[in-house]
């Protein structure tokens, strides 16, 4: 089994469009990692789970942008209602919240990359991991030789903790890219509200990070945005199963003569 997954790996990257896709994925998707590791230990975790919330409704503009999908009305409202919840927040925070930005944009394009190579979820993951591993080594490296470093140096539980963190990033991203090959992007972005609504309750109750009253209103204008997109796809989802219900039933019979 391990020898017939290599040789359609093998076959895959014989392809120059493949190649590219996946050392760009790799990339975009360790950018991701890496603002979302800065964000959460310079005390943004709230900022870092707004990056997630707004993630779907960027899907959503680069599959209208890129894909030429085409939204109904009440996306529209969506798109328009976070919009004004990142001047809300813009104007709260005092600054551009980038690091929300960066987030939301970097898995969104991730998930469009994804969607364009045809290969298994594991073997695609497999190969965006081997691009960044000896540049991520020799960043390991250097911050060990300049006494930076932690892993195995501070405890065994933290070592746990550390290689740990890489099975509970790796497994998720797995089911992410089976998602992203199958579904157009605009459900693409429906199953992605659980992670950063965790991140926003542990960012507000567990780190207490401050929570004015404009930032409520910018997140809740999110959650709005998010709210008219989660009812327009399931009305959507509906008038699709009841259409073909529809055209799975026999025509009545009609008499001849």
């Amino acid at each position: 089994m391990g020898l017939r997954r290599f040789r359609h790996l093998r076959a895959a990257l014989r392809d120059t469009r493949t190649v590219v896709t996946l050392v760009l994925a790799g990339v975009i998707i360790t950018v991701n990692w890496g603002t979302y590791i800065y964000g959460v230990n310079s005390g943004h975790v709230v900022e870092s789970a707004l990056g997630y919330f707004l993630n779907p409704l960027v899907t959503v503009l680069l599959g209208v942008v890129v894909l030429r999908e085409r939204l109904r009305r009440l996306q529209w409202a969506a798109v328009g209602i976070g919009a004004v919840a990142m001047v809300t927040l813009t104007l709260d925070y005092g600054r551009l919240p980038w690091i929300a930005l960066v987030l939301g944009c970097s898995f969104a394009t991730y998930g469009l990359l994804k969607k364009q190579v045809r290969m298994p979820a594991a073997d695609g993951l497999f190969a965006e991991t081997a691009v960044v591993t000896l540049p991520a080594a020799g960043f390991l490296v250097w911050l060990h030789a300049t006494g930076e470093g932690t892993f195995g140096t501070v405890s065994l539980g933290h070592g746990l903790l550390m290689a740990g963190a890489g099975l509970v990033t790796a497994i998720p991203l797995l089911f992410f890219a089976g998602a992203a090959s199958r579904l157009p992007m605009t459900a693409l972005g429906m199953g992605q509200y659980i992670a950063p609504s965790i991140q926003f309750v542990i960012g507000v109750a567990v780190f207490h990070e401050a929570m004015p009253a404009a930032r409520w209103i910018g997140f809740g204008l999110v959650w709005l945005a998010l709210l008219a997109f989660t009812v327009d796809a399931f009305g959507h989802g509906r008038r699709l199963r009841a259409a073909r219900r529809a055209a799975a039933e026999p025509l009545p019979a009609t008499s001849t003569g």
